[in-house]
Formats: C-alpha cells, sequence, structure tokens
C-alpha cells in the first residue's frame, strides 16, 4: 500500500485525540440509552411518556449520560479501549459501579427514585456502548487508521522506545523502521524492527511510506546534518517527537533511567509549577474529602475493630512514621493488617501483596482499601493528600536515594492515599519495583491538574468495587 492508498491522516487520530472521541462516543450511546429508557419507562408503566410524566418523574433523567462516562474512566487508556476482552470488563464494572452509586441514593432517599428507569437504561447503556466500542476497535484500530512511525536513533534510547511498543498490545501505531548515521547498523533489525537508512535517506522514507510522525530516540548530541533533514521533515507536516514524550504517552511514566541531570531542571521543575487556583482546588476537596472520609471510617470502624481484636488482638491502628512533603516525617494511622511480631527483627520491609505476615482479616482489609480509611485523618490535617505518590518509610527512602535517579523529587508535593503509580502499578515491593513506581509518580507530579486528580478518585473508586487492592 503507497501513501495515495492510505486514508487521510485527519483519521490517523493521537492517543489524546482518541481519548476525546471515546468519550464522545460514550457520551452520544448513553444519552441515547437515556432516551429508550424514557420511552419504555413511559410506554411500560406510565401509558405514555407524557408531560406531566417528563415533568414530574424523570427531571433527573438527563443526569446519567453525564455520569456513565465518569464510571467508564478506566475505559479511556487507548491501549485498554483497544482490547475487546477489557472492553466488556471495563463497560460491566461501569454498570456494576453504577448500581451500587444508585442504591446509595435510592436507600438515603427512602426509594424516591425509580428502579425500573434506571434498568431500563443500564441495560441499553451496556449493549450501546458495547456496540459503539466494538466498532472503535474494528474501525479506528485497524492498520490502516494508525498512525506511522519513524524512529531516529538506534541505540540504547531508540531500543527502550521499540520495546514499549512491541509490549503494547495492539500497537498503538505503526513502526514503518528505524534511521541511523552509524554505518555499523545500517541493514540491521533492532528490537524487530529495521535500520532502513541514515539522515540522507530520511526525506524519501518520510514519503514513501506516508511517514506521519518521527520519534527522535537519541540520547546524545544531534548532528548537523541529521538536525537539518529533521527540520526538512518537519516542514512536510511531520510531527517531531522526542523520546521522553512518547515514552509519557504510551506508559503513563516519566523515562528516569534515560533522561540527564539537566533534564529536571529544563522541563520538570519548570513544568510542576501548580497554580494557585490548582493548589486551592485541591486543599479544598482534600478536606470535603477528608470529612466524607472520616464519616464512613466512623461507620466501619467499631465492625472492623471488633474483627481485628477478636482475630489477633490489640492493637487495632497501625501507627507508623513516613515522610511527607520537603522529607518532613509525619505519623500514618492504619488499621493493623499485619502480624503483632511481622517486623520482629526491627528493620524496614518492603511491602508486597501476599505477605506472609498479613492476618487472614487483613487481607480482605487491603483488597477492600478499607485498612487505609483512617488516613482521612492524615489529609484533614494536612500532612496527606486525596491523591499523591504514596508516602514510604524515611530508612526506605534512604535506600532508595542511593540507587534510583531522581528519587527524592517524589516528595516535592504531598503524598497522598490513592496516586497515579497505584491506579497503574500497585506497590514497588523492590528498588527495581519503586523505580517503575517512581516513573509514575514523576509523570503525575509532571502533569497534575484538577482533571487527572478525578481521574485518579475515579480509578481508584472503581479498583475498590473491583476489590482490587493490594
Amino acid at each position: 500500500m503507497d501513501a495515495a492508498d492510505r486514508p487521510p491522516r485527519v483519521w490517523q487520530l493521537r492517543s489524546g485525540e482518541r481519548r476525546v472521541f471515546l468519550v464522545i462516543g460514550d457520551f452520544v450511546a448513553a444519552t441515547v440509552a437515556m432516551g429508550l429508557a424514557l420511552f419504555l419507562w413511559g410506554e411500560l408503566d406510565y401509558l405514555g411518556p407524557t408531560a406531566e410524566f417528563i415533568r414530574y418523574r424523570a427531571t433527573w433523567f438527563p443526569l446519567l449520560p453525564v455520569f456513565w462516562p465518569l464510571f467508564m474512566v478506566n475505559l479511556y487508556d487507548v491501549h485498554r479501549a483497544a482490547s475487546w476482552r477489557e472492553t466488556i470488563r471495563g463497560v460491566l464494572l461501569a454498570a456494576a459501579a453504577g448500581v451500587i452509586v444508585y442504591m446509595t441514593i435510592y436507600f438515603l432517599l427512602e426509594g424516591s427514585l425509580y428502579r425500573r428507569a434506571v434498568l431500563y437504561f443500564l441495560l441499553l447503556a451496556i449493549i450501546l456502548t458495547l456496540i459503539w466500542r466494538w466498532l472503535y476497535i474494528r474501525i479506528l484500530t485497524a492498520p490502516a487508521f494508525m498512525r506511522r512511525v519513524l524512529v531516529v536513533g538506534g541505540g540504547e534510547t531508540g531500543r527502550t522506545i521499540l520495546n514499549v511498543v512491541n509490549a503494547v498490545s495492539p500497537p498503538p501505531f505503526h513502526v514503518v523502521g528505524i534511521v541511523d548515521d552509524d554505518p555499523g547498523k545500517q541493514g540491521a533489525e533492532i528490537a524487530g524492527h529495521a535500520v532502513l537508512g541514515s539522515n540522507l535517506e530520511l526525506q524519501a522514507l518520510v514519503r514513501q511510506f506516508a511517514v506521519s510522525d518521527i520519534i527522535v530516540a537519541i540520547s546524545g548530541p544531534i548532528g548537523g546534518a541529521m538536525f537539518q533533514a529533521l527540520l526538512d521533515a518537519q516542514e512536510q507536516a511531520v510531527e517531531i517527537i522526542r523520546m521522553p514524550v512518547a515514552y509519557e504517552e504510551l506508559t503513563g511514566r516519566v523515562p528516569i533511567r534515560h533522561l540527564e541531570a539537566d533534564w529536571v531542571l529544563r522541563s520538570f521543575v519548570d513544568e510542576v509549577r501548580a497554580g494557585s487556583v490548582y493548589l486551592l482546588l485541591k486543599r479544598l476537596t482534600d478536606i470535603l474529602g477528608s470529612l466524607a472520609g472520616l464519616a464512613v471510617t466512623a461507620l466501619v470502624l467499631p465492625w472492623a475493630a471488633l474483627a481485628i481484636l477478636a482475630e489477633s488482638g490489640r492493637p487495632v491502628f497501625f501507627l507508623q512514621d513516613r515522610l511527607g512533603r520537603g522529607g518532613r516525617p509525619f505519623r500514618l494511622v492504619k488499621l493493623r493488617t499485619m502480624r503483632q511480631d511481622a517486623e520482629a527483627d526491627g528493620r524496614a520491609h518492603w511491602a508486597q501483596a501476599d505477605d506472609p505476615g498479613t492476618t487472614r482479616l487483613g487481607r480482605f482489609l487491603r483488597r477492600a482499601h478499607l485498612d487505609e480509611l483512617p488516613q482521612f485523618w492524615n489529609v484533614f490535617r494536612g500532612e496527606m493528600s486525596l491523591v499523591g505518590p504514596r508516602p514510604e518509610r524515611p530508612e526506605l527512602v534512604r535506600e532508595l536515594e542511593k540507587q534510583v535517579p531522581f528519587y527524592r523529587a517524589r516528595l516535592l508535593v504531598n503524598p497522598g492515599i490513592s496516586g497515579w503509580a497505584q491506579v497503574n502499578y500497585g506497590k514497588g515491593a523492590s528498588v527495581a519495583g519503586s523505580a517503575d513506581k517512581l516513573e509514575y509518580d514523576l509523570y503525575y507530579i509532571k502533569h497534575r491538574s484538577f482533571g487527572l486528580d478525578l481521574r485518579i478518585i475515579l480509578r481508584t473508586f472503581g479498583n475498590v468495587i473491583g476489590l482490587r487492592g493490594v
């Protein structure tokens, strides 16, 4: 297939554009489901959707299409959205979350809402959303509609980004090949992709393969001839993307192993300056969220405390020193999930998903995230936030600072009950795992916004509903 036979680039959507497209499609599907549900509700239960019926019984119905995309938040990861299996799972999880929220409101308002109307909406929303998502997967993730990428640089940095692309299924874009000026790499294959030429062939390769993007994966200085070739490609409407930017877009992480120290000064420090409006909104959200969390804690605590005492005795709470913003220590409060002798040697140990020191009740409390509830007190006091990097123990921070580059940068913001690393990765039970988590934490700090905070909160809620705590 040559360039003339391929779809226009307007259909070769970037990740951010695909995400917006998915949100709009889900909203339209939910709006159609709302209209059909109103019709069925009126016809089957109230003898026709009259003006009186709409006015007095369906005034709250237009809110349903607004909330439906919020429950679908886990499926706005474009890589997950391209998987039919993940799509089915995500849509059903969204419906389950909707049922739980509806039933909570239903009982709080003493049954003043209508059950069959919501049942009609949920069934129709599931069916229509699955149809829309199937069309999206079948059409817009097909190879012909994917962006076509040329990677410049076949060294370690280039190999890293190619390995990331190869690990994503289905692939995020089509890699046509590699360009490198090293004569020893000409004709070679790197991470499954051929080196097609040097800067001399770059323009011809762009035209031959209808390249839409070039990822520059050169860690050292760029030669003058290659730099000019990249400028010429940009004049042909080819988008030039630096490897760290592509890495962030594909993984939601910052590539700490492929950054120089001055990157922190030139890029990271400049971009993490948060506006005063965002900081004010974040603190207000923390206060309101912590008050709501403490109310839930008051309801759960008596039963959880009795269960802990019955299984393993005192204490009910677990207090531990952690580091907050700027490295300031504070006392973290949790429900105890470990045996009293779990750290009898007095040394700090890595948290693990299946820690042998966890009690049977503790395993449930962790999976349901109920052990985290007392931390809302830390949020209320301002020592933590609802969203941020998880607070770490001082002993482990000192160890990790020596082995993981840029590790202390995660202390630029308040730690959180949940965070970008938690909803994407989980616990880092080793130095290597902590390095991976740090990449997520730095991505959050660099890109933090009220929208990203809301997305993390919603995904955390989905994890809690699915009992996927670790």
